[in-house]
């Protein structure tokens, strides 16, 4: 069982992943993780950053949407305030 390690818990309950598995799993300072607690195991689950691969032509289609049915960056924006007193 090479994944298994032993860590401790601080009086201000912070947990250290050992450095080891810090390495082999790509783990750097400041990422998220999202913590299931289910009877007495915990999972650490790392955060993973969504692809932002082909985000440029969606923003392009929607101005594009915009642009041919004459909406305007004010009415984006009076939509928002409108939305936002519901």
């Amino acid at each position: 069982m090479k994944n298994v390690e032993i860590t401790s818990v601080s009086s201000r309950g912070q947990i250290v992943i050992p450095q080891r598995l810090r390495d082999r799993m790509k783990i750097h300072a400041g990422e998220k993780f999202v913590v299931i607690g289910e009877d007495n195991t915990i999972v650490l689950r790392k955060l993973e950053m969504p692809s932002f691969n082909g985000i440029d032509k969606l923003l392009k289609k929607t101005r594009d949407f915009a642009k041919e049915r004459g909406i305007k960056e004010s009415d984006a924006e009076e939509a928002i305030k409108q939305t936002r007193k519901k």
